[in-house]
């Protein structure tokens, strides 16, 4: 017999502490640990007044329902899974969370026809699947100036050209990152 706890995770901090987020079985579907998830916003800073996030592949809510409780001005979570974005609907009407504007959409469609900028972007897509490298490329022009990224990944991320990895921590076989866009100085202008 399956255990059910497995389908639910508890918000760790914020008006909705300890609620439960109900979520279905689904592929490549996997909560980000509480462990992590504390870490992250610890980084973060707990309070997230003011801030303006988004949630790539939402899956659980858990990453969006959070910063929402840790007064989070507004969140966009986005997931493509039907069933997955049911149970968003469900857990935004059980938490009457006004906030968060919940899509079924194709992330990488998201951003292309997307022109707004955020505080932090949340971005825990399914293992395996080459999502990172896709992604990366699209994500700054996202980003307000003092905005951060938060990826999680089945391997740590080095740092490149685009982005500057200012934290990094391993759970198990789970590795979580928040990263910056580098500050890319204009070249000096050859006059004399």
């Amino acid at each position: 017999m399956k255990n059910p706890a497995l389908n639910q995770v508890r918000i760790n901090a914020g008006q909705w502490r300890s609620r439960l987020l109900k979520f279905p079985d689904a592929q490549g579907l996997r909560p980000t640990p509480d462990r992590v998830r504390q870490t992250l916003f610890n980084w973060l800073g707990q309070d997230l007044t003011g801030k303006i996030c988004l949630d790539l592949f939402a899956g659980t809510g858990a990453l969006g329902f959070e910063a929402l409780s840790r007064n989070a001005q507004h969140v966009t979570m986005i997931e493509l899974a039907r069933l997955p974005f049911q149970a968003l609907q469900q857990n935004q009407q059980q938490l009457q969370a006004h906030a968060a504007d919940v899509r079924q959409i194709d992330a990488l469609q998201f951003l292309a026809n997307n022109t707004q900028r955020y505080d932090v972007i949340f971005c825990d897509p399914p293992y395996r699947q080459g999502w990172i490298p896709k992604l990366l490329p699209h994500l700054a022009k996202h980003m307000t100036d003092t905005g951060m990224l938060y990826v999680e990944a089945e391997y740590a991320l080095n740092t490149d050209a685009e982005w500057q990895v200012l934290k990094s921590g391993r759970a198990g076989q789970v590795f979580y990152h928040v990263l910056r866009p580098q500050l890319i100085e204009p070249p000096l202008s050859d006059v004399a």
